[in-house]
């Protein structure tokens, strides 16, 4: 592998080949190659096959510095399960202390290998680069993902072995580093689920919360996330939700891979920290397993496990959706909108075409008009923001009823200055913000009603726009605008609740999963742990675009093109539409479909929640 003219290691796709019957792909300099078969050539950054697996090539014999450092970049992105390659490239000092699986950091282009100093020492046996690039983000222990930014730049120290005159790295980084293409290859995100502590999602109904990493695609994926889910919940979930598996469950001793069998069930073999649980906590972490194994494998039909050669449990789809509930506890009955009257009205939510009905209730009669609206996700009652903004009234969606005083009134002085829309949580609380620059403020009302409590909100920066409490109802998403300009942040809702006192709650851990660049126009949850945002870059236009609570951008596809939007709704269940109020009226997005008019008239669209 040659070097530039400057003598620093020169990135190019490497050379390999690849036999679709295996499905695998091998970089050149491998030992060994089919001896028949069709043969191609490929990228060093192939299409997204899940037949294919990349391997990389050992170094060559009397290979310079550069392409020792270029070989050792390469072999980072293959899908060698303990990158038994990658460490050939390291002296055995180097390779029994490097430990890959502590961060991955992604680089918008990948990492650049420029000569740097010795040091001092002989050039002759002692030589050095600096890996540099720009940071998109870092994976981390726990496989979190995180966005970043900034400039990379870390050494990488080669010497060139007495006896063998062989150049080998004795100094690297820690973790791994590649490019954002040889990342979206390699990785992929998976949620895994755990129980929320504070939150359910109805009446002794548990509420399973999604917690996204990355994982290596090829490298025994279902195994790896089973191992995952037993390491524990990451950083930014773990004050707010709980593991059904003991302490210490772990897979059994000598248990290398997991593999369905032909009736889609998986065995998981536990050690003897979990062989004595009783059958209702057996259930739970089978759902957990499950649920976390069909983002993976949606075939999968049933978990069983074991421990000490007994079996513990067996639980199939039916037995997981009864132990907790993803999502919201039903799919929405209606869709509800505010009709050219500025009424709570509602349609169909299954059949769209059906003429809108005002909600029965004070709300769907006219008695204030109203600008923003909320249902909760029984869908019995309804809360509202007048036109002005300035007073929260909440009403039961039963005729005859009555409105009676507004629950929440703003004392800001414009329109803009007063009540965000509202949102419901699972609990059936209320949350609000008020903008009033005198006194901004995130407010809960228990059950919609009584004295609003102040929800903290430590380093918060700026005012809260808009507020949407996930189904899990331990995350919220709030777009915070400062300097005129609005951000998509997620944070987990913290509850400190003793017997006889209101509880003080909290946002903790507010994360952007925007780029600073991006106006953020309008957003809601659209699935386990992704939401749907309407925002544009500095300069450019509008665009619509799936996003995960933690940053990265899921593999689906963005929705299709819509100009004008002003206010986006979706649910956690994929089989809703999306549905936006745009230039064109109330729209709906149904799946494979293209855009819908669902009345000319109307704005603010809310699914319950």
């Amino acid at each position: 592998m040659g070097a530039d003219r400057e003598g620093g290691a020169r990135r190019r796709p490497a050379r390999a080949v690849a036999y679709a019957a295996c499905g695998v792909v091998m970089l050149a300099g491998c030992a060994s190659m089919p001896d028949s078969g069709d043969l191609r050539g490929v990228e060093s950054t192939p299409r997204q096959d899940t037949q294919v697996r990349v391997f990389a090539m050992p170094p060559r014999e009397d290979a310079p510095a550069s392409e020792i450092v270029q070989g050792f970049l390469e072999a980072l992105t293959s899908d060698d399960p303990h990158y038994e390659t990658a460490r050939k490239y390291l002296t055995p000092g180097a390779a029994a202390k490097w430990r890959p699986e502590w961060s991955t950091t992604v680089l918008e282009d990948g990492p650049g290998a420029e000569p740097a100093r010795s040091g001092g020492r002989d050039e002759k046996k002692d030589v050095s680069f600096a890996l540099t690039g720009t940071r998109v983000a870092t994976v981390d222990a726990q496989q979190s993902y995180s966005p970043a930014a900034g400039a990379y730049s870390q050494p990488v120290h080669l010497i060139q072995d007495r006896k063998t005159e062989q150049w080998r790295i004795d100094g690297l980084p820690p973790g791994v580093v590649m490019g954002q293409s040889d990342f979206l290859r390699t990785y992929t995100s998976v949620n895994k689920y755990y129980f929320a502590s504070n939150a359910t999602a109805g009446p002794d109904v548990e509420s399973a919360v999604a917690d996204p990493v990355y994982i290596r695609r090829m490298v025994d994926p279902m195994t790896q996330m089973v191992r995952s889910l037993l390491n524990g919940p990451t950083s930014l979930l773990g004050p707010v939700v709980r593991s059904s598996f003991p302490s210490g469950t772990a897979l059994e001793k000598g248990v290398s891979s997991l593999t369905p069998d032909d009736q889609n069930k998986l065995t998981v073999p536990l050690n003897a920290k979990a062989a004595k649980v009783g059958s209702a906590k057996c259930g739970e972490m089978a759902a957990q397993i499950l649920f976390t194994l069909q983002n993976l494998t949606p075939a999968l039909a049933e978990v069983d496990l074991r421990a000490g050669g007994a079996q513990l449990c067996s639980v199939d789809g039916a037995g997981a959706d009864a132990a907790a509930v993803r999502g919201s506890v039903k799919q929405p009955t209606y869709l509800y909108f505010l009709d050219n009257e500025h009424r709570l009205v509602r349609i169909s939510a299954q059949t769209p075409g059906t003429q809108p009905d005002p909600v029965p209730g004070p709300l769907g009669e006219g008695d204030k008009a109203l600008r923003s609206v909320a249902v909760s996700r029984d869908e019995q009652t309804a809360a509202g923001v007048g036109i002005d903004g300035k007073a929260l009234y909440v009403g039961a969606m039963v005729a005859g009823s009555s409105l009676g005083d507004p629950v929440l009134l703003s004392k800001g002085k414009t329109e803009n200055d007063r009540l965000t829309a509202p949102s419901w949580d699972t609990r059936g609380d209320l949350w609000v913000a008020d903008r009033n620059p005198a006194d901004p403020r995130l407010l809960l009302l228990e059950q919609g009603k009584g004295e609003p409590l102040e929800v903290r909100t430590p380093n918060l920066d700026g005012r809260v726009k808009a507020v949407r409490v996930a189904a899990d109802g331990v995350r919220i998403a709030l777009v915070v605008e400062k300097d005129g300009k609005g951000s998509l942040f997620v944070g987990r809702i913290e509850r400190d609740e003793k017997a006889g006192e209101r509880p003080a709650v909290s946002v903790q851990e507010l994360r952007s999963v925007t780029p600073a660049s991006e106006e953020v126009a309008a957003m809601s949850w659209a699935g386990d742990s992704k939401l749907v945002v309407v925002g544009q870059e500095q300069g450019g236009v509008q665009q619509m675009r799936y996003v995960q609570v933690d940053g990265s951008t899921p593999e689906a596809p963005a929705p299709a093109a819509l100009t004008g939007v002003n206010e986006i709704a979706a649910t956690e269940d994929d089989e809703m539409p999306l549905v936006a109020y745009s230039a064109d009226g109330i729209v709906r997005l149904p799946s494979g479909a293209q855009w819908q008019k669902v009345v000319a008239k109307g704005t603010g669209p809310v699914y319950p929640g």
